[in-house]
């Protein structure tokens, strides 16, 4: 038993489910929204390929936070000690193995769906991303910026990968008019720049975050992450924009979506998103101490949980 929740630890399950809830949700809720009406919605042809994408993502998710523990096994040992799992509880030789069983796997069904539905820019950005993660725990993660800004992209690519593949599958459906589609595509490109976006702000808001936290750690091992090389008060700075900036994107859409007669919906965001990021914006001037940055990178993690569940206001409403 300690084995299998060691190992469950290692893969970061509850951020795997995120990947999966998050993918089956913009799928269901959000490219079903853009029909004109729910009798449109169609049992898509490649149904089981889509279940198979999300397998992928999964398998490709586990696999990078697997190498991630890896290559990481010192720092953490300085940052996390009570956390560490490779070398203590899973010997290294499985965790590799691990690794590279997991990324096989996620490649493969990549492959299988991109030839199921001839959308082969999955197979290739999946496999790029095999090869970003492994870069990114050897060496992106310690420079400045690029390993924050490579991991927003990975997160932001779980949405974009289902917009690439319901795209072309819905507009390749034989069943319709070349013509006349009975959904608004234009409808669905927006909503993807919204919710990719959104998951690539607090994305890098939290990588940051936990620079901050891991700050001791990694100045022993001499990464160049933004901490360390601009010292905290600047990062700070970087974060409360972003955070600023997040919070405004999210307050215009909430307007146009409250005169468009979403008044529940923006209520949501407003309750479960906007004062959450403010909330942060203030526990964050506060932090000093790596639990503070913990407990704020936490909080983020539930913002994310809360972005994506207004997904399902797609559906009911």
């Amino acid at each position: 038993m300690k084995l299998i929740i060691a190992f469950l630890k290692l893969i970061r399950w509850p951020n795997l489910f995120f990947i999966a809830l998050t993918q089956y949700l913009f799928y269901f809720c959000i490219v079903g929204s853009i029909f004109i009406s729910n009798r449109d919605f169609p049992v898509d042809p490649n149904w089981n390929c889509f279940f198979i994408l999300i397998l992928a993502s999964v398998f490709i998710a586990a696999a990078g936070y697997i190498i991630n523990d890896y290559f990481d096994m010192q720092i953490d040992g300085l940052n996390k000690p009570d956390k560490v799992v490779v070398d203590r509880i899973i010997k290294r030789r499985w965790a590799i193995m691990w690794h590279w069983i997991f990324s096989a796997a996620g490649l493969l069904l990549s492959f299988y769906v991109s030839w199921k539905t001839k959308i082969f820019s999955i197979i290739i950005f999946n496999s790029l991303s095999v090869v970003l993660l492994w870069f990114y725990s050897t060496t992106f993660k310690k420079k400045l910026l690029v390993g924050n800004i490579l991991i927003s992209l990975l997160t932001s690519w779980t949405i974009i990968v289902i917009y690439i593949f319901a795209g072309a599958s819905l507009i390749n459906y034989s069943g319709w008019d070349v013509v006349h589609f009975p959904f608004n595509i234009k409808r669905l490109y927006k909503l993807t720049i919204i919710y990719s976006g959104f998951a690539f702000i607090v994305s890098l808001i939290r990588e940051v975050i936990k620079d901050l936290e891991d700050m001791q750690g990694d100045a022993q091992f001499n990464c160049k992450t933004m901490p360390i090389i601009w010292g905290v008060p600047a990062s700070k700075v970087f974060i409360a924009v972003w955070i600023i900036v997040c919070v405004c994107s999210l307050a215009i859409i909430q307007l146009y979506a409250w005169q468009s007669g979403f008044w529940i919906s923006a209520i949501y965001v407003i309750a479960a998103i906007i004062i959450p990021l403010l909330l942060v914006l203030k526990k964050l001037r506060l932090a000093e101490i790596p639990s503070d940055y913990h407990k704020i990178s936490t909080s983020l993690k539930i913002i994310m949980l809360a972005g994506i569940l207004s997904m399902l206001f797609f559906k009911i409403i």
